[in-house]
């Protein structure tokens, strides 16, 4: 009750002509930033921080958060409509979006999916933010290096689950996303790694280029392949009442949505997760649940999954950031540099002794959820009309982002180097049946499981018994062993009646 009292201080702090100004500025420019491939949060908040010193703290902080939160909402724009990830939450909208509204001829049912989930995952987070932001942040402050890497473990075994039926090729992707992840220099011992000696590969394969190139260039080449052929996605109603989802859809993505929801809010609480890792551990765990249409065929509850998580994540990710001072993500560490320069210290007194500050950004969380979901509806009638482009102009308009995207992100034309080098290695890998998305994911959870699972043996001096000494990792381990094992137990358990044979 005392919480829910605060947080009504907070919005009459809200309901001010600036801050509610700021709230719906950074608001738009989340969406722009977030559907805007190779810029991403973290980039847009590092940009604009300067801007905001000229303003109060409290309004600041505000602007910022609304971008931030705003932006998991625009990544998904150019992943549904485009194929190319904004921002790295936005690869596994991408699964199940674009298809959605290529092959099912429903582009703007998918976004607006895409934007409820998002509501109802970053509503979710709120809430526990508002009720339990400081204990929730206590819990993740459990999570050592030996948690977090039996944690990764679990995440990193379950990738092949998006492969469905093989998870040999999954397995097999997993393997080699971890092995482009470890080149460059050694975080801890500072040591080059396969850099062939070009002094480019000391700084590793740069993420966002390789996004760009697997998913979006690589569907250029594609298209180049069709550029003859008329376009047959046909948008017959381009008005919001047309882009309503129905009652049924609504009943397939509303429970996708709640557990990746709670599911997001929790990894974005935890250390250096982040919003990509929430998105993946919310469509791998939706592959547990029964969904109408298979996974990765434009299924519903694919994009609610991902969608809800990642919103949940970016919620979640100021738990820490404002009751411990401990940022969960990048931007969450811009973030706390622009309160540090403002004169506020996050932590446990943050909300005793500046809680005007404090709940009026929970409060504007709240707003920007709400006025993000408005803008975004508004805008799907325009969206959608990307899609009645001829392939013929597509090809260079979607080759133009490409190579703006990538090069954005190192300022050198080694980022549009990878980019097209990755493109062509993800039609290869298409052309062959084999799904990039357990390489995507493997190169994003590889340098975090490397990082903390080195810190734990440093910890024990080598000794595996720490991933078994305290309850939270030894839950998890029991759970690794359990999904390693799974395929050799399973055949014995279907002899013995236990277990229902898989019908193919």
């Amino acid at each position: 009750m005392e919480n829910f009292q605060m947080l009504m201080q907070g919005f009459e702090v809200l309901f001010t002509f600036q801050n509610i100004g700021a709230t719906i500025f950074g608001a738009i420019l989340g969406l722009i930033v977030g559907a805007m491939p190779g810029i991403g949060s973290l980039a847009g908040v590092a940009l604009l921080l300067p801007l905001t010193f000229r303003f109060n703290p409290t309004t600041a902080i505000i602007m910022l958060g609304a971008l931030y939160y705003a932006n998991m909402y625009g990544g998904a724009f150019s992943s549904i409509l485009l194929g190319i990830p904004g921002d790295g939450p936005a690869v596994m909208t991408l699964m199940d979006g674009y298809p959605m509204a290529t092959k099912r001829n429903r582009p703007g049912q998918a976004l607006l999916t895409s934007n409820i989930s998002s509501f109802i995952g970053g509503t979710i987070g709120m809430l526990i933010l508002t009720f339990m932001g400081p204990a929730l942040a206590e819990i993740g402050l459990k999570f050592g290096p030996a948690e977090m890497t039996a944690l990764l473990l679990v995440a990193m075994t379950s990738i092949g689950w998006l492969v469905g039926e093989n998870p040999t090729k999954g397995l097999l992707l997993t393997m080699f996303g971890i092995l482009l992840a470890s080149m460059g220099m050694d975080t801890l011992s500072g040591s080059p790694r396969y850099d062939f000696g070009s002094i480019y590969l000391l700084g590793g394969i740069p993420f966002t280029p390789f996004v760009i190139g697997m998913v979006g260039f690589s569907q250029v080449i594609k298209l180049m392949g069709e550029r003859h052929k008329e376009n047959k996605v046909v948008v017959n109603k381009l008005t919001i009442k047309g882009s309503m989802i129905t009652g049924h859809d609504f009943k397939r993505m509303l429970m996708p949505a709640l557990r990746s929801g709670f599911l997001g809010t929790f990894v974005g609480v935890l250390p250096g997760a982040g919003a990509t890792t929430a998105a993946f551990m919310g469509y791998a765990a939706q592959k547990s649940f029964k969904s109408e249409e298979p996974l990765g065929s434009g299924a519903i509850e694919g994009i609610a999954a991902c969608e809800a998580a990642n919103n949940g994540a970016a919620a979640g990710a100021f738990a820490p950031l404002l009751a411990l001072g401990i940022p969960g993500s990048g931007t969450g560490a811009v973030l706390l540099g622009g309160l540090m320069m403002w004169g506020l210290n996050p932590g446990p007194l943050l909300f005793t002794n500046s809680p005007d500050f404090a709940w009026g950004l929970i409060a504007s969380l709240f707003l920007a959820n709400l006025i993000t979901l408005m803008i975004a509806w508004g805008v799907i009638p325009f969206l959608i009309k990307i899609l009645s482009v001829p392939t013929k102009l597509m090809i260079p308009i979607i080759t133009v982002v490409c190579i703006v995207g990538s090069y954005s992100t190192s300022n050198s034309m080694y980022g549009v180097l990878i980019m097209f080098i990755s493109g062509m290695l993800g039609y290869v890998l298409t052309k062959c049946e084999y799904q990039t998305a357990p390489a995507l994911l493997a190169f994003v959870l590889a340098p975090l499981l490397e990082s903390n699972m080195r810190k734990a043996f440093i910890i024990s001096q080598g000794s595996l018994g720490i991933f078994f000494e305290k309850p939270i990792s030894l839950v998890f381990m029991i759970l690794l062993l359990s999904i390693m094992l799974f395929p050799i137990v399973r055949p014995v358990l279907v002899r013995l009646g236990l277990l229902k044979k898989k019908v193919k």
